[in-house]
């Protein structure tokens, strides 16, 4: 008989000291009461954080509810299915589940518990390339939710800077001017902005703020040479080749890679390249951006390139391109803001025949810097300016910080 004491004493132990007063924005917009969740997202972006926070503020001193984390030693020797089933038979009616990736066949227990049991499941795993492998068996039984890094809203948020509500893209499209106007009367955002774009897309910028650059370097290394030879069948010896084309990713500018050109400067071949970018995104250690109707495919070319956030490239390099950053920032937010929005194919934001961008199939966007004059789209509909280092714009010349209040 398992006795469930010591995990009932620790999590008593976690949900003391977890932080509680500011909540990451995915955690009111989850659907709490469905019957199994699995909580998905980079390392680091405050996963555990948050099913903590339900769990103190829900299920505080009630033993019907249980958080255990599967990269515990414990775990190796006894079967999650049967541990949960005890857990049932003694009370237990709902099961907080974190560091899924970490138990081998995670998803046929997981299938099993949901099948033969009543018990709710909260689940959360930080390897999305391991998830993604076992995900698609438990399509019917679980409601997925991706956890996006800080938006530069809740970076403000987080450092006790100022709270502000959530902006859609379309009311910044038609209102930024109103919209900038609120936010200047409470702080300067340019100041606040360049601080964000270094160090300020994950919550342990709080407790770490000495330590950022070496925990990020932390976690892209997890990634890489963990989570990858794990979950694929990449050869531990090939993770240098990989690690050189994130940092050449890290100090390029935008790229429209040349796919055979990039394979060679690394020596792989062009179909083992495409498959490393596949997996890289699937870490969120980078984001691509394709042409509309490309294909989508696992082996399709990419039709460019940039670092998942303007975090991971100051964190691996002090030569970060300006240009390249305002692209990388606009794209995470654009693409974080609709994480969560059901879809089949994922055609938020495509590269554009002219400009840079086209947003939801209807707005083009061109992201420059403050010196970028609009007269050459001021009669174009639905053509839009995100220019940096301005606080206000006019007209259709919007300043690329807005963007970050989506979510």
């Amino acid at each position: 008989m398992i006795d469930f004491t010591l995990f009932f004493e620790e999590q008593l132990r976690l949900i003391e000291s977890i932080p509680y007063r500011h909540k990451r924005y995915l955690y009111d917009q989850i659907d709490w009461d469905e019957r199994c969740l699995l909580i998905t997202g980079q390392r680091g972006v405050g996963k555990t954080t948050m099913i903590l926070q339900h769990l103190k503020e829900h299920h505080r001193d009630d033993t019907s509810a249980l958080y255990i984390s599967v990269d515990n030693p414990y775990f190796r020797n006894i079967s999650l299915y049967e541990f949960a089933m005890e857990f049932e038979k003694f009370g237990g009616e709902i099961l907080y589940i974190d560091e899924i990736h970490k138990y081998h066949e995670w998803s046929s227990h997981i299938k099993s518990l949901y099948d033969t049991s009543r018990l709710k499941l909260i689940i959360s795993g930080s390897s999305m390339i391991q998830i993604s492998k076992q995900q698609a068996d438990l399509s019917r039984r679980v409601v997925p939710y991706r956890l996006a890094n800080l938006s530069f809203r809740e970076y403000l948020r987080f450092k006790n800077i100022a709270d502000f509500e959530v902006c859609s893209l379309e009311e910044i499209l038609s209102d930024h001017i109103s919209v900038a106007g609120r936010i200047i009367k409470k702080i300067k955002p340019l100041v606040h902005f360049r601080e964000y774009l270094r160090g300020g897309c994950y919550p342990f910028m709080i407790e770490r703020e000495r330590s950022y650059t070496h925990h990020l370097i932390g976690i892209i290394n997890q990634i890489l040479e963990v989570d990858m030879p794990y979950a694929t069948n990449i050869k531990y010896a090939q993770i240098d080749k990989i690690k050189k084309l994130v940092y050449l990713l890290s100090i390029s500018v935008p790229i429209k890679p040349n796919i055979s050109k990039l394979a060679a400067s690394i020596d792989v071949s062009r179909p083992t390249l495409i498959e490393y970018l596949h997996y890289l995104e699937l870490g969120s250690l980078i984001n691509t951006v394709n042409h509309k109707a490309r294909g989508y495919g696992v082996l399709s070319k990419p039709d460019k390139l940039l670092m998942y956030n303007t975090n991971l490239m100051h964190a691996i390099s002090h030569n970060a391109d300006k240009g390249t950053q305002r692209e990388v920032f606009f794209v995470n937010q654009i693409k974080s803001a609709d994480y969560n929005t059901p879809k089949l194919v994922d055609e938020r934001i495509l590269l554009a025949q002219e400009g840079d961008f086209l947003i939801a199939g209807k707005y083009t966007v061109e992201v420059e810097g403050k010196g970028k004059s609009f007269d050459q789209i001021k009669d174009k509909e639905n053509t839009y300016i995100a220019a940096d280092d301005i606080e206000v714009g006019y007209g259709n010349k919007i300043p690329l910080w807005i963007f970050g209040f989506m979510y």
